[in-house]
């Protein structure tokens, strides 16, 4: 019996188990730091068992690049910011297309030699494996410069992650994917030699260009969805790349994480009431400089920490609605140290999460249980949206369009139909903002003007660490 021939196809089988698992329990905050673990179990496995197939291989290769990216990878983790964690996402799902076009074209430049050397070209005799190369470089290189593009525009590189169109833009986009159709075709059927080289070139190029055209027309409202979508072509890539090399495993993983981005897409658009196709021609958000700014507000109420802290001491009900803001000043712990001090009294305090807060899907829920906010608090919009009518307070901390009332019945807003957090239905509404910028979508908040409404303007760490101060004093007093 072939011990190795039974291992390895076994080991192939744990780890797409531990994959789907992880990816289950990744479904849940609770559960989510757990999944995550079972995941990064599962790639170990996979990368085991991968080297066992390979067989009598040269491992110096597989340690130096073991040893590089990993440091890489501990050197990224332990130093990024938390709000910086969204452009990470995007650099890695780049780094997971990059990585599925130099596989499928490693596997086409061997074909090639052995051509040179008296073989036969597969990219004549069978069409399947050519495909396959075609698919895993074609999304491939679109998620790399995609990603790079993304995380330029949420580093705020481009124009503030603005839109950025041009007359043509679309109709080139277009020529650009029925050229890229017409190179494989070319590399598929008639490709041999050199011509398949060219093909193989021209596609890469094509792609690559592709993708920055893809991405450069999407604006910063809908990154959210883009970071989701571009993880989703990553796991493509990587399925295509698995039916490239022949390997079960990458093909399962691939595909798994193709279709949960997919999805987490799907959810993300019906979340902002907007279709894929939508976000995908772009042109929504803009920055703040070209959107009006203060003068298109008339009536806007402002209060102090100090009295603010005198309304939350008599609340019974409290509500934080975290946007990214509250990633940007950094003031998860300090917000969480407020709730301590209102729970202390006998507040019921909880926070609402509405799905596209933040600059990626799941961001507010990564940041608030950084700073061990109790997993129960943290409630989906769906389910706490009937609670603000009964709420004494709601706070909001860095959110805006997610909060906007003109999402319900302004047909002529960019918003319109989007689902929003029901915040304005509370006794109480204190904004820690800034100023009264708009949000990525560039219009004004209606909410900001209502009689129930009140701004606290400043830096938002330093106003709830304001608000814990007379919370304290308060307490104290009593």
């Amino acid at each position: 019996m072939d011990v190795e021939a039974t291992l390895v196809p076994a080991l192939y089988l744990l780890s797409a188990i531990l994959f789907i698992n992880g990816l289950k329990q990744m479904t849940r905050v609770k559960t989510a730091a757990n999944g995550n673990l079972l995941a990064a179990a599962a790639m170990l496995v996979a990368v085991i068992s991968t080297l066992l197939d390979l067989g009598s291989i040269d491992y110096r290769w597989i340690l130096g690049g073991l040893v590089v990216g990993g440091l890489i990878g501990g050197i990224a983790a332990v130093r990024v910011e938390m709000t910086s964690m969204p452009e990470m996402v995007a650099l890695f799902n780049g780094f997971g297309g990059a990585a599925s076009v130099l596989v499928a074209l490693s596997v086409f430049w061997g074909d090639v030699v052995e051509t040179q050397a008296g073989g036969t070209p597969w990219s004549v005799l069978g069409g399947v494996p050519a495909v396959t190369v075609c698919l895993s470089v074609f999304i491939g290189a679109i998620t790399l410069t995609g990603s790079i593009i993304a995380f330029l525009k949420l580093q705020g590189k481009l124009k503030k992650g603005a839109p950025i169109l041009f007359p043509g833009h679309h109709a080139m986009n277009a020529l650009l994917i029925l050229g890229s159709l017409g190179v494989c075709v070319w590399f598929v059927g008639f490709g041999s030699g050199e011509q398949a080289v060219i093909a193989g070139l021209v596609l890469t190029g094509i792609s690559l260009f592709l993708g920055i055209m893809l991405v450069l027309p999407i604006g910063g409202a809908d990154m959210p969805v883009v970071v989701s979508l571009l993880n989703s072509y990553s796991g493509m890539a990587a399925s295509a790349a698995g039916f490239v090399i022949g390997n079960p495993l990458l093909i399962i993983a691939g595909a798994m994480v193709g279709s949960a981005g997919l999805i987490l897409t799907q959810i993300m658009c019906v979340a902002m009431n907007r279709s894929l196709m939508n976000v995908l021609l772009g042109g929504f958000g803009m920055d703040e400089a070209s959107a009006g700014g203060n003068s298109e507000y008339t009536n806007v109420k402002s209060t102090s920490p100090e009295e603010a802290a005198m309304v939350l001491e008599t609340a019974e009900s409290v509500i934080v609605v975290p946007g990214y803001g509250l990633a940007v000043a950094q003031a998860q712990h300090t917000v969480r140290e407020l709730a301590s001090i209102l729970e202390e009294r006998g507040t019921q305090v909880r926070y609402a999460i509405h799905p596209v807060a933040g600059r990626m899907p799941g961001h507010m829920n990564v940041l608030l249980a950084e700073a061990d906010v109790p997993y129960d608090q943290l409630v989906e919009m769906d389910e706490i949206n009937g609670d603000f009518k009964n709420t004494d307070v709601t706070i909001i901390v860095g959110a805006n369009d997610v909060v906007n009332p003109a999402a319900l019945d302004e047909k002529t807003s960019p918003i319109y139909g989007m689902p929003i957090l029901n915040v304005h239905e509370s006794r109480t509404v204190f904004v820690i903002k800034r100023s009264l910028s708009p949000g990525y979508a560039g219009i004004k908040n209606r909410l900001f003007e209502m009689d129930n409404n009140m701004m606290i303007f400043g830096d938002a760490k330093k106003i709830l660490q304001g608000l814990v101060n007379e919370s304290k004093e308060l307490s104290k007093a009593a």
